[in-house]
């Protein structure tokens, strides 16, 4: 059995639709438990409990929410003896393009250190259906990459 962990924060909901949708995909993985935590509720406990990770956020002016940056900020130190390794992918909501998140997630996690598996999911713009089943998909793509091994 693995562990999948999504960290997210929402402000307007549509990132938390987002992360809702991925921890539907995620549970159609047998082989996988799976853990939705918000960002301020997020540990190094959890960190530690993980086999692969998936962040969600919102980009606020150009970066990542400052929940999420908390947590990093909250974790990085206390992570750093335990060389973590592990596999994460990010998905965005974004009224603009969502790099300037995506590069500030990628340049922090290198630290830990984990992996990137994917390129992130941004979703610009109001969050449509089709957002929320290629949330889906991204979801049940890492959930099934860990029950088989590949990250």
């Amino acid at each position: 059995m693995k562990n999948l962990l999504i960290i997210y924060h929402s402000q307007s909901g549509n990132a938390e639709q987002m992360a809702q949708a991925v921890l539907l995909g995620c549970q159609l993985e047998p082989d996988v438990a799976c853990r939705l935590v918000r960002a301020f509720d997020a540990h190094l406990d959890d960190l530690l409990w993980a086999d692969g990770l998936l962040f969600g956020t919102p980009e606020n002016f150009g970066t990542m929410s400052g929940a999420l940056k908390d947590f990093f900020d909250r974790t990085y130190y206390p992570a750093e003896e335990y060389q973590l390794n592990l596999p994460y992918a990010t998905f965005i909501s974004a009224d603009n393009d969502g790099t300037g998140a995506e590069r500030d997630i990628d340049r922090i996690s290198k630290g830990y250190p984990l992996r990137k598996i994917a390129e992130s999911l941004i979703a610009k713009g109001k969050v449509t259906q089709h957002h929320i089943e290629q949330s889906r998909d991204f979801g049940h793509a890492m959930a099934a990459g860990l029950a088989l091994g590949i990250f």
